[in-house]
């Protein structure tokens, strides 16, 4: 047996997205993604946390202007 042990990751990977793409912009988008070393999947779930954050700061931040108006 290893001797190692098995840790729970703090953000489970545990729910999926599809989406539909054009075959040929899809096959570009992983071809591009693996001579850049890095995977398709990866490259998405960085842009989906980057438009949360930017998008939850500009709310926040029309929210709190919405407040000091009144």
């Amino acid at each position: 047996m290893s001797s190692k042990k098995k840790t729970k990751k703090d953000n489970p990977k545990d729910s999926q997205l599809i989406i539909r793409i054009n075959a040929s912009d899809r096959d570009r988008f992983v071809s591009l993604c693996k001579s850049l070393e890095t995977s398709a999947a990866k490259e998405i779930r960085s842009f989906i946390l980057g438009f949360i954050n930017d998008h939850q700061t500009k709310s926040k931040k029309t929210a709190t202007l919405k407040k000091t108006e009144k």
